[in-house]
């Protein structure tokens, strides 16, 4: 059985900066952004675990997609069967607090 996805706040602000940020040179590739974002994380559910550990947390669940420019950072909540993106990470901004 999969895992239910949701979206922190943080989450959700950070993928409206970006895109944001995208559509000020682009509004073609903001769209592509946030649709590239959004196949990612769709599939994310299915094998949680197969994703790799964000090394600079040290926690086994709090995991990592790359889709490059960009970390999607997720937690793995094992006891409510729920994954949450908590951060969407520009990776040239270094760690993401979450």
């Amino acid at each position: 059985m999969a895992y239910r996805l949701t979206w922190s706040p943080s989450a959700c602000l950070d993928l409206k900066e970006l895109a944001s940020y995208i559509s000020e040179s682009s509004p073609e590739a903001s769209v592509k952004f946030i649709k590239k974002v959004f196949d990612t994380v769709e599939y994310i559910p299915d094998f949680p675990k197969s994703r790799p550990v964000v090394p600079e947390f040290e926690n086994s669940n709090i995991r990592e997609e790359i889709r490059k420019p960009c970390r999607i950072i997720f937690r793995i909540k094992p006891k409510k069967r729920t994954i949450e993106i908590v951060r969407i990470w520009h990776s040239a901004k270094g760690t993401p607090q979450i």
